[in-house]
This record gives structure tokens, C-alpha cells and sequence, in this order.
């Protein structure tokens, strides 16, 4: 009995060695500057990271612990987010302006330092302060721990593919005009693939304008998808391509085979290309997916080429037949199908019992327009947003986590609703312009959750406005999506669909026009997190909230004092 109880006491010690030996401390610094840069005709001056369009890709291990020194040396105020990071004991480095520090102001710094624990896939960074994450952004690519595998075919290159969106305008101006007016930002100007729009654009036929991806026949490459841009969903395909989905938002899936993968704000999406075509070239492309035709959006298109070894310079690329911009089955379909992978590293099993149910109405507003200005939202009024009729108002003296931390008044209020205050025909149409329901007061609510509790939450579209796809994302968490689904959601007969097996995991579900998403999380991470639209038009509006959850009972569930260097209001 001795014996057997040293050798599992040296067992335990050679498996802590192992892990501490497998984990490394991965180091960067970004310089956050002003880069002029020449896009569809023009020379522009943008805010970038390390001088580069996109910012540099940062790789790590599971596991590892990740150290990002952060300068800026621009001149507007900046933050980092860790977009889909758990931030476990350390939500100081999540980086959402307001809600878990102040903004790094122009000649400042701050060094984000979290460990990456429990995440595989693909993840990515981006500024969160006004629309700067426009320029500010880059790829953020976990693999499995040292001595670990993808569980799929090892794939011969992986190759990040960003789709970002691109202003030629300075994109501070661009929201500044919409604050003072009330009515929406001027849509972007083109879309970007890796930086690059392509040549469909003005002054966009030279090589250094188009991205190429080299590929050799009969090899497969891991393409990482990180839908970039601020206000657009996207259809993407390669044509006469087939994918594999292989992951989403850093989840792994079962594999899903597809020729178009559709992709909202803030999601990322892992795939398998097999290079199995004659040789030759293909173009990639990307253009919008918009599910509210009546709102004005980018319609333009952005593609790449895909160019076989040995194809012919002179060869033309193959054009995809990409889907139309209102295609709402294909998007479904795409989002629907995803399941995950429950023999898979890193799944957790859905939660069965339910602490915390919520009903969550969002969608568009209207905020009063002041006496004797002109304003250009819908009926003379101010575009406005709301979760639930609380339209949510940053704070401007002090961080939200800050005040939770050390218990200042004033700065927020725990009264954000589990239900919306009056219920209506969320989704019929006839109800956008019913005046009763528009304005939603502005309010600096949140959520309260005990530690561990599990959440489950309806999220339901509105018709207010207009009926479009919202992209919601939970910072510091991932969720389980149990169901999804059009109209107005039926608790008896909706809740019989819910997938408590293998259901994807994410950390931003596109909940459907017109329609409804359930969603199921364990609140097992103390601090303050943003919960918000990705589409970057409707944060300022107001479509937020946040989640603060309490500490847990042990010194390991309990939040340490933020850094020393956390900059200050």
C-alpha cells in the first residue's frame, strides 16, 4: 500500500513536471502608431500595430502564458481585446474600453499578461476603443499543447485568412459624424482579405492589392477564418472548393463538409481546403451577407486567388457563384449544422441544471433628438439600441470592473431585467415604427450572477427598426447553443428542440433575422464581462450590457488586484 502510494505521489510530480515543462511564457510588444498606407487609389493614414495591415499573428500552446506590452504611439486612446480568451483570474487583460480598464491614452502603455488555459483553435485580437479595430487586429492561434494532436488529418500549412472591411475615410471621423448627426456611420468602401481588397476595386490590379494563396495539388491546408470587419456578415467560398469545417470560435466540430462558409463579426472558423482540382488558379471572394436589405450596406466584393504549383501565369481564376446578399437559408443551414465534437480535446458537457433563466430582447432604438438640433435617424430622432429596453451607456470616471473590485457607488447599476419589462409580437413587422416601443432609456445596468451558477438565455430579434441578424459575443465565456430558429420564441413548443448532446460551442452566436438563439453557460469566471453586438455600429447605440459575476469561495475563485500599471481615468 506504501509502495503504491509513492508511486502515484511520483506520478502526480512527473505529470505537474510535464506541464509546467510543456508551457512557455510567449512575449510580444505592439506599437500602436499612425501607417500611411495606399488603398483603392488613395493614400491613407490608419492606426495600426507594428506597422502592418493586419497586426502581427501571435501563436501559442494550451497552456502557455501570454505577455503583450502595448505602446501607444497614436493619437487616440486604445485598448486590446483578447477576443474569445477566458481570462480566468485575470479579466484586467480582457481590454473592453470602460468595462475592465480605462483607455491606453496617446503616449502611454500597458502590458496584457493571461495564461491560455482550456482553448484550442483560433482566436483573435482587436483594438476596442471607438472603430479603430478597423485597422487594429491580427490572428490569435492556439495549438494543442506540446506532445498533443489536432484530432484531424495534421493539415500540410495552416494559412490565417482575415476579412477585414476598409473606409477611405479616418474611421474616428466616420463615428464622430454619426455621434453628432444621430443617424448611422457611412457604410465602408471595400472588404479585405488578409489586408488586401482585390481587383475588383479602383487602383487594385497590381499583385501587391490581391492576396495569393500558393497551394500544391493534392495536399490539404488549414484555412483559420476571422470575420474582421465592423459591421457585415459575410459569405466566403473558393471556387470548385470544397471545406471541411473542422472548429468554430476555437471549438472543435464534427466535420462538416460545405462550399460556403458564412461568417458574422467576431466568429472565427476553422477549415480543411483540399487542394484536389486540376492545377490551375481560383479566386476566394467574400461579399456581405445582409439579412435587413431596407438598411444600406457594402455590396461590394473582395477575393484573393488560390494558384495551383505549376498553373500557367496567363491562366484566368474561376469566379464562385457566391450566394445573393439576402440568402437566409444558406446562412442557416451553415450555422445550424455545426455540432460538437464531444470526443474531442477540450469539450465540456452541456450543463443540466439551470440557476439562472433569461429572456433577452435586442435590437434597434430611438433616442430623443435635442430641442432645436436636426438629427438623421428614423422620424427626425437618434438611432438608439437596446437589450431587454435598457440601452446601455459606458461609464466615463472609472472602469466597471474597477467600481466591482473596490465596491465604488455609482458607476453602474445591478438591475438589468431577466425578462424585457413588456412583452410584444417581438418579430412582426408592423410593430418597427410603434413609437411605444422605441425609446429605450440609457442605463448603465448589469447582471449580477453567482459564482458557478448556470445561465441559460433566450436571445430574441425584434422587428423594431428593422429585422436583421445580431452577432452577440460574451466576453469570458464560451456557450453552448442549444437551439436557434425564426419568430418569436415558444418556450413549450421551441425547447423540444434543444440539443443537450453535442451542441457547438462559441463565444459570438449570429442570432437569426427575425429569430431567436438559446444559449447555456456555467458563470465559473469572476469579474466583469461585456456582452454586446459585434456589429460595431450598434455599441455605441447602445446594444449592451454586461455580466459581473461574484467571487467564488476559495482564494482560487477570487479576483486578484488588478496590475500595477492598469491605466488610470
Amino acid at each position: 500500500m506504501e509502495r503504491s502510494m509513492l508511486l502515484l505521489a511520483f506520478a502526480s510530480v512527473l505529470l505537474v513536471s510535464s506541464t509546467l515543462a510543456s508551457a512557455a511564457i510567449v512575449e510580444h510588444s505592439f506599437h500602436v502608431k499612425n501607417l500611411t498606407i495606399g488603398r483603392l487609389c488613395r493614400q491613407r493614414v490608419i492606426t495600426a500595430v507594428n506597422g502592418r495591415l493586419p497586426g502581427p499573428t501571435i501563436r501559442v500552446h494550451e497552456g502557455d502564458t501570454l505577455v503583450v506590452h502595448v505602446f501607444n504611439e497614436s493619437p487616440y486612446n486604445i485598448t486590446i481585446h483578447w477576443h474569445g480568451i477566458f481570462q480566468l483570474l485575470s479579466p484586467w487583460a480582457d481590454g473592453p474600453n470602460m468595462i475592465t480598464q480605462c483607455p491606453i491614452t496617446p503616449g502611454r502603455s500597458y502590458t496584457y499578461k493571461f495564461n491560455v488555459i482550456n482553448q484550442e483553435g483560433t482566436l483573435w485580437w482587436h483594438g476596442h476603443v471607438s472603430l479603430l479595430r478597423a485597422t487594429v487586429y491580427g490572428a490569435l492561434i492556439i495549438r494543442p499543447k506540446s506532445g498533443h494532436e489536432y484530432p484531424y488529418p495534421k493539415p500540410g500549412k495552416e494559412v490565417p485568412i482575415l476579412l477585414g472591411e476598409w473606409w477611405n475615410a479616418n474611421v474616428v471621423d466616420v463615428e464622430n459624424q454619426a455621434q453628432i448627426t444621430g443617424g448611422a456611420p457611412n457604410i465602408s468602401d471595400a472588404y479585405t482579405i488578409n489586408g488586401k481588397p482585390g481587383d475588383l476595386y479602383p487602383c487594385s490590379q497590381n499583385p501587391n492589392q490581391i492576396y495569393k494563396l500558393k497551394v500544391v495539388e493534392g495536399k490539404t491546408y488549414l484555412l483559420r477564418i476571422i470575420n474582421a470587419a465592423l459591421n457585415n456578415q459575410l459569405f466566403f467560398k473558393i471556387a470548385n472548393h470544397k471545406f471541411t469545417v473542422v472548429s468554430v470560435d476555437a471549438s472543435y466540430t464534427d466535420p462538416y463538409v460545405t462550399d460556403v462558409v458564412v461568417i458574422a463579426p467576431g466568429q472565427t472558423t476553422d477549415v480543411l481546403l483540399k487542394a484536389d482540382q486540376p492545377v490551375g488558379s481560383y479566386y476566394m471572394a467574400a461579399r456581405a451577407y445582409a439579412s435587413a436589405p431596407q438598411i444600406p450596406f457594402d455590396n461590394t466584393t473582395t477575393r484573393g486567388i488560390v494558384v495551383y504549383d505549376g498553373a500557367a501565369s496567363s491562366a484566368n481564376p474561376l469566379m464562385p457563384a457566391l450566394p445573393a446578399f439576402n440568402d437566409t437559408p444558406t446562412a442557416h443551414k451553415f450555422y445550424s449544422n455545426l455540432t460538437g465534437l464531444t470526443d474531442g480535446p477540450q469539450w465540456v458537457p452541456v450543463p443540466r441544471q439551470v440557476d439562472e433563466h433569461m429572456f433577452v430582447t435586442v435590437g434597434l432604438a430611438l433616442d430623443r433628438c435635442a430641442a432645436n438640433a436636426t438629427c438623421q435617424g428614423p422620424n427626425g430622432q437618434r438611432f438608439s439600441a437596446s437589450m431587454n429596453n435598457h440601452s446601455f451607456q459606458f461609464p466615463t470616471s472609472l472602469s466597471l470592473l474597477q467600481a466591482f473590485f473596490f465596491n465604488v457607488g455609482g458607476i453602474y447599476t445591478p438591475n438589468f431585467p431577466n425578462n424585457p419589462p413588456l412583452k410584444f409580437d417581438y418579430t412582426n413587422p408592423n410593430v418597427s415604427n410603434n413609437t411605444s416601443l422605441l425609446f429605450a432609456p440609457k442605463l448603465t445596468s448589469v447582471k449580477t450572477l453567482k459564482f458557478n451558477s448556470t445561465v441559460e438565455i433566450v436571445l430574441q430579434n425584434t422587428a423594431l427598426i428593422a429585422v436583421e441578424n445580431h452577432p452577440i459575443h460574451i466576453h469570458g465565456f464560451d456557450f453552448h447553443v442549444l437551439a436557434q430558429g425564426f419568430g418569436n420564441y415558444n418556450a413549450a413548443r421551441d425547447s423540444k428542440k434543444f440539443n443537450l448532446v453535442n451542441p457547438q460551442r462559441r463565444n459570438t452566436i449570429a442570432v437569426p433575422v427575425g429569430g431567436w438563439a438559446v444559449i447555456r453557460f456555467q458563470a465559473n469566471n469572476p469579474g466583469v464581462w461585456l456582452v454586446h453586438c459585434h456589429l460595431d455600429v450598434h455599441l455605441p447605440w447602445g446594444l449592451a450590457t454586461a455580466f459581473v459575476v461574484e467571487n467564488g469561495p476559495t482564494p482560487a475563485t477570487r479576483l486578484p488586484p488588478p496590475p500595477a500599471d492598469l491605466p488610470q481615468c
